[in-house]
Order: C-alpha cells, then structure tokens, then sequence
C-alpha cells in the first residue's frame, strides 16, 4: 500500500476497492494493529508509528462487532466512554439520548446474545462513534442493516462527525454510502 491523503477534522472518507485491495489493512495500519514496512501516519502533524495500539486517537468497528456477550448493552455502550467522571464526558442521559436516536434504547437492558445481527451492528457501530477519539475508522459498518436502518444509521455517522468534529474513514461496497456520506473517496 502506498497513499498519501489529507483529511479535514469532520470529514468523511469513505474507501472502495475489490476484496484484497487493502481497505481493512489501511485501517488496521493506522489503529496501529500492523505496522508499515515504510513510509509513516501522520495524524494532526505527528507520527502514529510510536504510539501503542490504546495511545492513538483512534476508535474502529471491525467487520465483526466484538460486543462483550458477559455484559448487557448498555455496559457495553459505557466501556471507554468515562460516564461522568471527567470534564468533557458522557453523562448516562446522553448515552441513552444517542440510543434513542439510533433506535436502540429498548435494547439497553438486554445481553448481546439476545440480539438479532443488525441489532449487534448498531450497538457496535453506536459504541464506536461515542468514544472520545477524534479519528473513527469503520469498516463496513452497514453491514447486516436493512435498507432503512442503514439510512438512519449512516445520517447517524454523518451527524456525529460532524457535530463532534470526527474525522471518519468508511469502508463500503456500496456507492449510495459513497454519495450520501463522503467529503472524499478513496478507490482502492
């Protein structure tokens, strides 16, 4: 892989490319989960390549959701959100006001593995976008929505970077995501 981007804080980019072009590995490069043979990640003018894994601004939604099955969603949502305990955090009232939004507050309460996989995405996909970081990667986050909830959820996307200042990397095969959603794409 070789490219060289430049993104605004807010903006949104959404990546295209067959499978195997290397979409997830981008991603996985700049996560810090592998590291480049050559070149460096530049993010607000410093390098990444020193930082751990949990130092760099970053919070990613694998193709796989990884929610937590022990504990119930609502858990879930709080892990890395420091609910009210820090100047600029999340109280629990704007966590369940976000799961309103996205149309998950009636699953608060419930355990992962009473979730059907569009439900599991959302709740994933919502957990990504509150976490503080101010880089959100997301690979193929849409995946198992119906038509309307993939609506609603990528408004959702298009909403928080926005208001929260996130600057979003989006995989998608799907160009209507692509012309909703993206300040820039980039084809693979």
């Amino acid at each position: 892989l070789n490219y060289d981007f430049t993104l605004e804080t807010g903006q949104i980019m959404t990546i295209q490319g067959r499978s195997g072009a290397g979409k997830s590995t981008l991603l996985e490069l700049i996560a810090g989960f592998l590291q480049p043979q050559q070149g460096d990640i530049i993010w607000q003018g410093q390098s990444l390549l020193p930082l751990a894994v949990e130092q760099r601004p970053v919070s990613m939604l694998f193709q796989s959701n990884n929610l937590f099955e022990h504990i119930s969603v609502l858990k879930n949502l709080q892990l890395g959100l420091n609910i009210g305990s820090a100047e600029g955090s999340m109280s629990v009232q704007q966590l369940e006001e976000a799961a309103i939004a996205l149309e998950v507050d009636s699953l608060l309460s419930r355990q992962p593995a009473e979730l059907s996989g569009g439900q599991r995405q959302r709740i994933a996909l919502l957990r990504t976008l509150l976490r503080p970081e101010p880089l959100v990667l997301l690979d193929e986050p849409f995946t198992g929505l119906d038509d309307a909830t993939r609506e609603l959820a990528a408004s959702w996307v298009a909403q928080i970077a926005h208001a929260a200042q996130k600057t979003v990397l989006l995989i998608t095969h799907q160009d209507e995501d692509v012309s909703r959603l993206a300040d820039i794409n980039l084809p693979l």
